[in-house]
C-alpha cells in the first residue's frame, strides 16, 4: 500500500421536484416531438436520488476522508434547499431560460457543489437518478 492511500466516500440523498420539458426555441410541435408527454402544460415530478462522491487521503487523526456531516451541510444548502419540493421551471431562477432536463439539473448541481466545496478531499463524481431506468453522471476532472 502506498504512503498516501486514497479512499472514496459516497453519500446518498433524495429530493423531489417537478418540471416541464419545454424549449422556447422550439415550436409547439417540435417540443411535443422532442419531449413527448414530458412537455405537458402541467409538468410532472420525480423523486430524484443523488449520490456525491469525495476522494482523498484518510486523515491519520480522524480516520476519515471527510466528515460526512460537512458534505451533508453543503448538499443541503446548495441542492436540497433550493430544489426539494419545487417546480424547477417556476421556482429556480437557473431554469427560467434553460430546459430543466436531468442532464441540465445534474450540471447545475455539480457546479453548485464545486463552487462551495472547500474540502478536505476533492469532489470526484455526482450521480443523479431520475427514474428506475435513467441516471446521469458528472465526473470532475
Amino acid at each position: 500500500m502506498s504512503n498516501n492511500p486514497i479512499a472514496h466516500l459516497t453519500r446518498r440523498y433524495r429530493f423531489s421536484a417537478s418540471h416541464r420539458l419545454h424549449s422556447n426555441q422550439l415550436s409547439e410541435d417540435e417540443n411535443w416531438r422532442v419531449y413527448g408527454k414530458c412537455n405537458n402544460d402541467f409538468g410532472h415530478g420525480h423523486n430524484y436520488h443523488l449520490e456525491v462522491t469525495v476522494a482523498g487521503p484518510v486523515d491519520a487523526v480522524t480516520g476519515m476522508v471527510v466528515n460526512p456531516a460537512d458534505l451533508d451541510t453543503v448538499v443541503r444548502q446548495e441542492v436540497l434547499g433550493p430544489f426539494d419540493h419545487t417546480n424547477l421551471n417556476l421556482d429556480s431562477p437557473c431554469f427560467r431560460d434553460l430546459v430543466p432536463t436531468s442532464e441540465n439539473l445534474l450540471l447545475e448541481i455539480a457546479g453548485r457543489l464545486s463552487a462551495h466545496w472547500t474540502g478536505p478531499g476533492r469532489l470526484v463524481k455526482v450521480k443523479l437518478q431520475e427514474t428506475g431506468k435513467n441516471f446521469f453522471e458528472y465526473q470532475y476532472l
